[in-house]
């Protein structure tokens, strides 16, 4: 009987990744036209004590290939400590943009509920002067070309929403291996939700949204107690205004680029922030999709002792392990070359082994663990 349960778990784990796989398909590549720019952006940062990451991000804007009388950027400090905001007038006094002065400007995060992330982007949105907001983090680098792949997709398409590619950076440890792939999997999920017209998730470093449908929505009002969610919980706003509005920018102009944490509590951390807003989100379909790959990976962990205990053969456990392994890597392989990334794959195996108990590990402890970040404790 048990490994009865555990076929049929395996069985319907390979179901939803051979989905997600052909979602990923579904979604087309969208390639540069070289048309006029048209769209006015406000691009909006939220930071606390990114001292040294915004050098960074600040060149990667000074950098932009889009014209510059354009766009405008408010960055919003959320009570640093640090000299982010020096960092930032020093920047600016150096590296003036060619137009009128005021297009980077840096504002006051203005408290009033229990996410300091959407009350930053609720600020900053209230003095924006265009109609589309892109958001992203301070720890990003944006590519050159990303303003211009936004824009002429707003041009062909007239989307409502967003939803854009983000990547790590690189290095040659495994630890930043691990992360990546894991990373990987959310970007190859998130493109094949869009993929089967069912979109359930998004990043908030690359997610871009007309100001005046925003502002029709109320925001981010009925989940403003929820410290994270800025990105998901928008998302569903917008699809259930008009799903067909909603739209994923598959181009590798698009992709901005972001940091992997630098050690394993922190990399705990921040799955636990990120698992924080799984009960709370409506969409019916990434509950599902909870559910079966949390199964999926306590399968694997919990095969080794039931061969031990003989509640199941090896051969039946091995033969389940590389349906999984196998079915995970094609998704893998697929969304690690859209984002050039196909060298984390040789660390896949190893990285297989462990990350269903890292997994696992993090779903349990969400259940009633606090998370820590950036100096700050919250509750789920």
């Amino acid at each position: 009987m048990t490994s009865i349960i555990a076929i049929i778990i395996i069985i319907i784990y390979l179901i939803l990744m051979g989905s997600l796989t052909y979602g990923f398909d579904n979604v087309e590549t969208y390639k540069l036209q070289d048309l006029k720019a048209n769209t006015k952006f406000s691009i909006i940062i939220p930071f606390r004590n990114e001292a040294n990451n915004l050098p960074k991000l600040l060149n990667s804007i000074f950098n932009l290939n889009y014209p510059k009388d354009l766009f405008e950027v408010i960055l919003v400090d959320d009570d640093s400590s640090d000299n982010s905001v020096e960092v930032i007038n020093n920047f600016i006094t150096k590296k003036p943009f060619d137009c009128a002065q005021g297009d980077i400007i840096v504002i006051p995060n203005i408290r009033i509920s229990n996410s300091p992330k959407k009350d930053a982007i609720n600020s900053a949105i209230d003095i924006a002067k265009n109609e589309w907001i892109i958001t992203t983090d301070a720890d990003c680098v944006l590519p050159k070309y990303w303003l211009d792949t936004f824009d002429e997709y707003i041009q062909n398409e007239t989307p409502n929403c967003i939803v854009a590619p983000v990547a790590y950076s690189q290095n040659h440890s495994f630890f930043n291996r691990f992360q990546t792939l894991d990373f990987l999997s959310l970007q190859a999920a998130t493109i094949g939700g869009f993929g089967l017209k069912h979109p359930f998730l998004c990043n908030g470093a690359n997610f871009a949204y007309r100001k005046t449908v925003f502002k029709s929505l109320n925001g981010f009002s009925g989940n403003s107690d929820i410290a994270s969610g800025d990105d998901i919980f928008l998302l569903e706003k917008f699809k259930r205004l008009d799903v067909e509005s909603v739209a994923y920018l598959k181009s590798a102009q698009a992709i901005v680029i972001t940091n992997p944490v630098k050690s394993i509590g922190q990399l705990v951390q921040q799955r636990l922030r990120w698992a924080s807003k799984t009960s709370h989100n409506p969409n019916w379909f990434s509950k599902i999709v909870g559910f079966i790959v949390f199964f999926g990976n306590l399968v694997c962990v919990a095969l080794p002792f039931l061969f031990v205990l003989s509640f199941i053969e090896l051969r039946t456990a091995l033969a389940l392990l590389v349906i999984k392994f196998a079915i995970d890597f094609l998704l893998l392989f697929k969304i690690a070359r859209f984002f050039r990334q196909e060298s984390v794959l040789l660390s896949y195996i190893f990285s297989s082994l462990l990350y269903p108990f890292f997994s696992v590990y993090v779903a349990l402890l969400s259940l009633f663990k606090p998370y820590h970040w950036k100096g700050r404790v919250f509750k789920k």
